[in-house]
């Protein structure tokens, strides 16, 4: 069983305090939990950057955690597929006829690009691991006048129609980056995940994971910003070119207004504390050691995502893309990324981790037996960069919680 030493947790705590001290970055939290129980928790800053009136950072307030949102919804499609509701081979046009047609961008980069039909049908198992070709894009689309799916008004009569209609813009299909099972690349596979579990539940995804992950647990999350969340969240911050933080108003790719929400992503759309998300690795954990009460997965769905599943081709893409991971080699499995070898000072071969686009970190170790947790809300000055302080931060984080284990 992981376990901090007094020393280690005041090690933790003096992290703690330089980064407040120093204003490196603004509000955050960093926490760890064995499979046993919670063995660290802190919050510093305030809510709005520099601004004291705002209250303080700490294990209430609320967070926009971004892709920390598609493992939660990959649970929830592993869940279904341990009910035999859903299979990993199944036809992903099986729930959605707009998937009969796919094409192949030959540069995702370029606005002229040409394109060929896909020969491989996107299957269950290809959004699993992110193996389906769905990409975010780079530039806007071929050719394509239409606004960006996710920052596009939400339709509240065909929110999947609208949504795939956005995606596939005015090409003869929607668009991937490669062949099917062939790759690694990011984008809207968890998204049209939760699609899937919406048609087979016939619930919206923010019920499925209420009912089905978050009560189980005891722990709250949603996709609706209400007054109540609204009041304790971490407002989103953006570091300026002078190295100055500045809050941002607005979302720039999510709606906010929680009554205009009817579009529920499964990628990237929800809210909750991180110190809930620690009780989700806790209980992850838990399963995999064989500890866990009331389980919400199988032991086998568990283990599923700590084993890689990414080809040779997409295990150098995912290098690629998380340019933050400690190491190299990491592969994709059913839900998360993996590390292929031991980090030095940090995590081992075959934790699980993650991270959201707005600051947030996250790993599962499970030789160590240990999660850990770190997360702000700051956006690099590059529009969709990491901020290199908060990343100086979390390494920081993490090097210092496996320094203080007993």
């Amino acid at each position: 069983m992981a376990r901090l030493t007094d020393a280690g947790k005041k090690a933790l705590d003096d992290l703690a305090n330089t980064i407040i001290e120093g204003k490196t970055i603004p509000g955050f939290v960093m926490g760890a939990t064995s499979a046993d129980e919670e063995l660290y928790f802190q919050g510093g800053g305030y809510k709005v950057v520099n601004d004291r009136t705002s209250g303080q950072v700490d294990g209430d307030t609320v967070f926009w955690v971004c892709s920390m949102t598609k493992m939660i919804t990959h649970i929830a499609a592993l869940q279904l597929i341990e009910q035999g509701k859903l299979a990993t081979d199944t036809p992903v046009s099986k729930f959605f006829p707009q998937f009969f047609n796919t094409v192949i961008l030959s540069d995702i980069t370029s606005p002229t690009s040409s394109y060929i039909p896909a020969k491989t049908a996107i299957t269950v198992q290809h959004l699993l691991n992110f193996s389906s070709g769905l990409f975010y894009p780079i530039i806007p689309r071929a050719g394509s006048r239409m606004p960006d799916p996710y920052s596009a008004p939400h339709d509240l009569k065909d929110p999947h129609g609208n949504f795939l209609a956005l995606l596939q813009g005015d090409l003869p299909g929607i668009p991937l980056k490669f062949e099917p099972g062939t790759d690694f690349v990011y984008g809207y596979s968890s998204d049209i995940l939760g699609f899937i579990v919406e048609k087979i539940t016939g619930t919206t995804l923010e019920s499925y994971f209420q009912e089905n992950i978050f009560k189980p647990l005891g722990i709250k999350g949603s996709f609706y910003l209400t007054q109540d969340l609204k009041e304790r969240m971490l407002t989103l911050t953006r570091r300026t070119e002078e190295g100055k933080f500045e809050p941002r108003q607005e979302h720039d790719i999510m709606e906010q207004n929680h009554i205009k929400v009817s579009r529920h992503m499964g990628g990237v759309g929800l809210y909750t504390t991180l110190k809930d998300y620690l009780t989700l690795l806790r209980h992850i954990l838990q399963v995999r050691a064989g500890k866990a009460t009331n389980p919400i997965l199988k032991l086998e769905s568990v283990r599923s995502m700590f084993v890689g599943a990414s080809t040779e081709a997409g295990i150098k893409n995912l290098d690629l893309f998380t340019v933050s991971a400690p190491t190299k080699g990491n592969s994709w499995s059913t839900a998360l990324a993996v590390s292929s070898v031991d980090a030095p000072k940090r995590r081992k071969k075959g934790s699980a981790f993650w991270s959201g686009w707005a600051g947030t970190y996250f790993f599962m170790d499970p030789t160590t037996g240990l999660a850990g947790i770190f997360g702000t809300q700051l956006t690099g000055i590059a529009s969709g960069s990491r901020d290199p302080e908060n990343l100086k931060a979390f390494t920081a984080f993490e090097e210092t919680l496996y320094a203080g284990l007993a």
